[in-house]
């Protein structure tokens, strides 16, 4: 398979599907995918990023090789939606590495603080958010604090989120 080619083919779901099949368990094919991800032109990152999330959570281990550039790679002036998107989502499924939490939190936070970002970058970051205040639960008020702050000016999926993650700090 031409990994390029089939990503340019369509955009669908049955194609996404078939791009995850074809990678599988195999970490070269998820390393080609990645490559794709992180170098290739707009539309084929944008594309590109749908299977690789999924890829990643099905395999968390095929990341971690790649975990510098994943987020050396968000820390990039005008990233795509897609692209901060696509890797806030697998993130939320996956143990963030120790060295690498502290920039992941401070990304997340600026992403939920932003008033130009999308709603699913927003609540996916809330989530890694909620991950890593279990490890860092001096963070939490902060977080509860930037929550405040958005919640009237958010959609119900943010709120959502939210008042899901308030939930589960006020059990601890």
């Amino acid at each position: 398979m031409n990994l390029r080619d089939e990503i340019l083919k369509e955009h669908s779901k049955a194609q996404c599907d078939k791009i995850i099949k074809w990678v599988g368990a195999s970490q070269k094919r998820f390393d080609e995918l990645f490559e794709l991800f992180i170098k290739d032109e707009y539309r084929v990152v944008q594309r590109a990023g749908w299977p690789l999330s999924y890829c990643a959570i099905a395999h968390p281990v095929f990341i971690k090789k790649n975990f510098a550039t994943l987020i050396s790679n968000l820390k990039k002036e005008n990233l795509p939606s897609a692209v901060k998107r696509n890797t806030v989502r697998l993130l939320q499924h996956i143990a963030i590495p120790e060295k690498y939490q502290g920039q992941l939190m401070e990304i997340c936070f600026n992403y939920v603080a932003s008033p130009t970002e999308t709603v699913a970058v927003k609540a996916f970051s809330l989530t890694i958010l909620g991950n890593l205040a279990t490890t860092y639960p001096e963070i939490i008020q902060e977080i509860k604090i930037l929550i405040e702050d958005q919640m009237e000016h958010q959609t119900a999926a943010f709120k959502s989120r939210a008042k899901q993650l308030l939930k589960n700090f006020s059990k601890k």
